[in-house]
């Protein structure tokens, strides 16, 4: 059996109920502050575009696209990460709230399962830590919160994976680069590329079934979010300009 960890994990385990675990304490997992895009679920476009650019990441010709958030303007920039912890009052998606624990794949010679298995990140299993289980196997709060956290963002990465698969059907996804000149003149331009976004007037073309299925399912909401959200690439600017050097 082969298991595999999420992006950013170092080698995890599956979860036991006689673990003990070292919980973080509300810090930021450390592989955060070299990311400058972080993956979002459908269910996270709401709050997360009040933040961040969302944007969709993929290959030209590819089917498989994705939802994430941009953190940064630079390769392993995270403008949203200082000293250990996100910064107050921003929403924190939960790829990263969910650590050190995640829903991973699991390989039985070669083949993917299609149920995922709890693990733990190997590191945070510690006698001093605190168990998720009581003598009797009996899952406490904490533990149950986290469950659910772990269950609801996996249902809606299966969901994103949907919304991802019709928009690419649809022909709806187009490739874009953010360009930027700062007021500095010593300071080079910018440029930041490999992002995807949806085509608005490509909305237009699609026949009446097309555009029911996009708001039956939830999407067509999601897309004028992400579209809204492009504006916070100007903030992300902002906060680099703003920014203290570490």
């Amino acid at each position: 059996m082969k298991i595999t960890a999420p992006f950013g994990y170092d080698p995890i385990v599956p979860l036991q109920k006689t673990h003990r675990v070292r919980m973080p304490a509300g810090a930021t997992p450390a592989f955060c502050r070299r990311l400058n895009a972080l993956a979002l679920s459908i269910a996270e476009f709401t709050v997360a575009a009040r933040d961040y650019p969302i944007v969709f990441t993929g290959a030209q010709g590819s089917q498989s696209f994705a939802p994430v958030a941009v953190l940064g303007l630079a390769s392993g920039e995270n403008l949203f990460y200082d000293n250990g912890n996100w910064l107050s009052g921003v929403y924190i998606p939960a790829y990263a709230r969910r650590y050190p624990f995640c829903m991973a794949k699991v390989n039985v010679n070669q083949v993917e399962q299609k149920d995922r298995l709890i693990c733990v990140e190997k590191t945070y299993i510690d006698d001093n830590g605190e168990p998720m289980f009581d003598k009797e196997g009996q899952p406490n709060a904490k533990w149950k919160d986290l469950e659910r956290l772990l269950g609801e963002y996996e249902a809606d990465l299966e969901r994103s994976r949907e919304m991802c698969s019709i928009l690419s059907d649809y022909g709806l996804f187009e490739p874009f680069t953010m360009q930027a000149t700062f007021r500095d003149t010593a300071a080079k331009p910018m440029q930041v590329t490999g992002m995807f976004r949806v085509v608005e007037k490509n909305l237009q073309n699609l026949n009446a079934a097309q555009l029911k299925n996009l708001l039956h399912k939830g999407i067509l909401a999601r897309v004028y979010m992400h579209l809204i959200s492009l504006e916070n690439f100007g903030r992300l600017l902002d906060r680099r300009a703003t920014r203290k050097p570490n």
